[in-house]
């Protein structure tokens, strides 16, 4: 080599796409726990609000992960992933870089940035939807049609929870908007995906800058904030709740109104175990799941995202038995409507 040094290969970077609460979470946990021990993979996560909870639970899975909160990758944050990307290179030296979007970004701009580093190498955008709530976001949310419209891959999660008739019709809709891009089923309750399947895409998708500035002209500048609200409580000291009345206020939340709420919380009664211990929960279309993370130390934390979700806040704080400030409302913004045709 005459001591010259060897020149370092472009990181692939498979982005992942899906509205909120689709999985992707989980599908990617499961894929990462798929692949070689020697196969680094760093993960750059983008997140609604200001609160860590993915990472936390990531920990337990060994894996690198960076979390950007309180904004949108592919429009007022995206500065700040391209830093994320160059401090992930430097310092972490991944075989992989996974990039989970958050429920409302576009993938064009994102895919765009990685395009324009030297570094990295766009592999693929995989696009995750929800078997069992697909057709009502599909109704909701641009950004849903847009995230299906526009990937590589379409991975079918939570197939196994609706009838044969109702993921029919959701895949009719699919195919309504994508036609021609491939579409696997996720199996199981943790959504597993074959990495062979997902891996090594090599997309053709957003080569051009003219590609992309088409799609932006459409874009409504202000979707991250127009499509939720945001409630978020911070506990500053520790709670232990009973797991049953836990999840009797979970099943107060409309569906129609909370899309999705996750956080870290100290439950009793978990398992049959004697004692208390913290579990992440998820909440996604009335339905409710605790998985255990026994690693967590911090105080719970809370987030809830939806529509008109003032009408929760006094709900919250009684059921937390916290003060008002431990809870706080970040509304759609209303003054920046997507206007439709």
């Amino acid at each position: 080599m005459n001591g010259e040094k060897m020149e370092k290969l472009p990181v692939p970077v498979t982005v992942f796409t899906g509205y909120l609460g689709a999985g992707k979470t989980s599908i990617i946990k499961n894929l990462v726990r798929r692949l070689p021990k020697d196969y680094k993979v760093s993960w750059l996560k983008n997140e609604f609000g200001d609160m860590e909870v993915d990472s936390e639970v990531a920990k337990d899975s060994h894996i690198d992960v960076k979390e950007i909160m309180n904004g949108c990758l592919c429009c007022v944050l995206v500065g700040q992933m391209n830093e994320a990307l160059k401090e992930i290179v430097d310092n972490q030296n991944p075989s992989r870089i996974i990039i989970e979007t958050s429920g409302s970004a576009y993938p064009a701009p994102i895919a765009w940035e990685i395009r324009k580093m030297d570094f990295l190498q766009l592999d693929g955008i995989v696009t995750v939807i929800d078997a069992v709530n697909f057709s009502g976001y599909e109704d909701k949310s641009y950004t849903a049609r847009i995230q299906s419209q526009y990937t590589d891959l379409i991975v079918v999660n939570k197939h196994e929870l609706v009838d044969p008739r109702k993921l029919e019709s959701t895949l009719d809709d699919v195919h309504d908007l994508n036609p021609t891009t491939p579409k696997i089923n996720a199996t199981g309750p943790d959504g597993i995906v074959e990495p062979g399947l997902v891996f090594g895409l090599d997309t053709k998708l957003f080569a051009s800058a003219e590609e992309v500035e088409l799609l932006e002209n459409d874009k409504d500048k202000h979707h991250h904030g127009n499509e939720v609200d945001i409630l978020q409580a911070k506990l500053v000291e520790m709670k232990v709740f009973d797991k049953t009345s836990f999840e009797d206020f979970l099943e107060q939340l409309d569906p129609e109104d909370v899309y999705r709420a996750k956080g870290l919380v100290c439950l009793s009664g978990i398992d049959g175990r004697e004692g208390s211990s913290f579990v992440l929960f998820n909440f996604v279309g009335g339905r409710h799941t605790f998985e255990s993370i026994d690693s967590y130390k911090g105080d719970p934390k809370l987030i809830f995202m939806g529509t008109d979700l003032f009408r929760y806040k006094k709900k919250l704080i009684a059921f937390l038995q916290v003060e008002a400030e431990c809870v706080t409302l970040i509304p759609r913004d209303h003054t920046h409507k997507a206007t439709s045709a």
